[in-house]
């Protein structure tokens, strides 16, 4: 049984993949004929590349968990709970659309972020996106996703009823999906973030029998790996909000799913750093460097706001070898929460 939930996971994610890597081309020149285009401010020239990479990360996620919807509903007949599976599927949709009109937001004219870098993107206003992204846990909700049955330090496992899905499930799409757009930036940096997590928590999912939210994370990581194709230094297509919010609603998706809190939490840390961090910045700071002539990035600040800035103020590093840094980071958090929680 074991292993035919291990290669239905692989086909889904193989398939994810594909569709990802087929569609993406296509794809960058629709975006680049519609104009909505992005700055990559830290190459010389500051060139325009296709921005809402979102799109189709969604468009492969979504064909590989809707081809096992439809083969487990003519053809395998198993016992995977389907109205979850939908459910999920409409809080990742919900909460993706979020980003994707955050990047619609296009102005003929540069104008200033919050942050002080200039764009061409306006964006939603930084009050709108967490209130609309709250409609995605309503599926979630309706569907009570997820076990009640919740670790509280101090206090182990308790039962907390009613308030797990009226409650802390909206508290966590909202929080998740907004933390996942702040540590960005770099080339590569969210889907090699992103990358890295899905796929560890979806072993980690399989590990525990708990197949619906590795599902989502196994199409999640396919999809991911055909983007960073396109992303990876130097990058011709850039993710948007589009991406972030994407990577955000599947994991914390994935993990109500799956039950698996506790794990989820320790590898989402350095999202939830960067929010912190963030926050002290009064979330009108930027994680970007400025370029120097030798390629490589120095800080704008004197105070870190953004683990980018632990490299950025030394000026010793460049785009592409802090991103590796960031996601190899990642990697280790992975590795110390399967050392801590898998026995």
């Amino acid at each position: 049984m074991e292993n035919a939930m291990l290669w239905t996971l692989i086909v889904v994610c193989a398939i994810s993949f594909a569709t990802s890597l087929l569609i993406l081309p296509r794809f960058m020149a629709f975006l680049r004929g519609a104009n909505i285009l992005g700055i990559d401010q830290q190459k010389k020239g500051r060139p325009l590349l296709p921005s809402s990479g979102g799109l189709p990360v969604a468009f492969g996620l979504l064909a590989g968990l809707m081809l096992y919807i439809a083969a487990n509903t003519f053809i395998l007949q198993g016992t995977v709970n389907l109205t979850v599976l939908l459910a999920a599927s409409s809080t990742i949709l919900i909460v993706s659309l979020v980003g994707i009109l955050d990047d619609l937001n296009i102005r003929e004219t540069q104008v200033k972020a919050r942050t002080g870098t200039r764009e061409y993107r306006q964006g939603l206003r930084q009050w709108v996106k967490p209130v609309l992204s709250l409609a995605g846990a309503v599926p979630l909700m309706a569907v009570s996703a997820g076990a009640s049955d919740v670790y509280i330090p101090f206090l182990g496992i308790v039962d907390v009823g009613i308030v797990y899905p009226l409650l802390l499930v909206p508290l966590a799409v909202v929080v998740v999906s907004n933390a996942s757009n702040m540590l960005a930036g770099m080339n590569g940096l969210e889907a090699g973030m992103g990358f890295v997590a899905s796929l560890g928590l979806g072993i980690y999912l399989l590990t525990a029998g708990r197949f619906e939210g590795a599902l989502i994370s196994f199409a999640l990581a396919g999809s991911l790996l055909a983007f960073l194709a396109f992303n990876w230094y130097p990058a011709e297509l850039l993710p948007g909000d589009s991406l972030t919010y994407l990577i955000g609603s599947v994991f914390v998706t994935a993990v109500v799913v799956g039950n698996a809190e506790k794990f989820g939490v320790f590898i989402f840390l350095p999202w939830l750093v960067e929010a912190l961090l963030k926050l002290r910045g009064r979330f009108a700071v930027s994680s970007l460097g400025l370029l120097q002539p030798d390629g490589r990035l120095r800080g704008r600040y004197d105070r870190i706001y953004s683990l980018t800035h632990l490299f950025l103020r030394t000026g010793k590093y460049t785009e592409r070898q802090i991103a590796v840094r960031l996601v190899l980071v990642e990697v280790v958090i992975v590795l110390a929460a399967f050392a801590i929680f898998v026995r």
